[in-house]
């Protein structure tokens, strides 16, 4: 998020009371298997320590500043923090897993939906939480994502907004998939979103929803 410590509980409460549709964040698990809130594998670039996520504990990470004093979130404050719905992207299977138990637990099927850049990963948690809305996410990619979506049983297609063709937008839509531009912090881009009809975008912005439907 552009405007506060990204992925920290101050940015999503901004996000929701900027009146944003979806709140979107990133799930890795800590070396104890804590579900926990953060975009990179490791710390360094958003927390004032070191090293990989995985080789740390909750213990250890809830040490570290991720900005202005805010702490690094577990995914279960988020969910009491704020009650838009959201996107949670998960990283791999074994984070599926845990997200999975969360899902059941607390009945949130309908609330969150799941994204990943990894088919197995989307394919898992379709198969652990039955009915949950899941998103494959494309960067660099060329037709078969399509494919590639509606075999891993995806619902949408979260692409990167600088390679998103018609192509692509036509084969999606033969498969009845939503297809979602990201990241979108232009005008240049949000006129591209909207000239291909796309079903909305992901932004760091929230002031930006003045002009359009987004996540953030």
């Amino acid at each position: 998020m552009g405007v506060e410590p990204e992925n920290t509980l101050r940015s999503f409460v901004a996000a929701q009371q900027g009146g944003l549709d979806v709140i979107e964040l990133d799930l890795h698990l800590s070396k104890d298997g804590a579900l926990v809130v953060m975009h990179d594998t490791d710390v360094d670039r958003t927390t004032d320590g070191t090293g990989p996520i995985a080789e740390k504990t909750l213990a250890e990470l809830r040490t570290l500043d991720a900005g202005r004093g805010e702490r690094v979130p577990v995914f279960e404050e988020v969910l009491d923090a704020v009650k838009a719905p959201l996107q949670a992207e998960i990283k791999d299977v074994a984070a599926a897993r845990a997200l999975a138990e969360v899902l059941l637990r607390r009945d949130l099927v309908g609330r969150v939906e799941v994204s990943s850049f990894h088919d197995e990963a989307v394919a898992e948690i379709g198969r652990l939480v039955p009915g949950v809305r899941t998103a494959l996410i494309g960067s660099h990619f060329g037709p078969d994502i399509v494919t590639r979506a509606v075999d891993a049983g995806a619902t949408t297609l979260c692409l990167n907004i600088r390679r998103v063709t018609l192509e692509v937008v036509e084969e999606a839509r033969k498969a009845d998939l939503r297809i979602i531009g990201w990241v979108v912090n232009t005008q240049d881009h949000l006129r591209l979103v909207r000239a291909l009809e796309l079903d909305g975008a992901t932004t760091d912005y929230p002031e930006i929803k003045r002009t359009g439907r987004f996540t953030a």
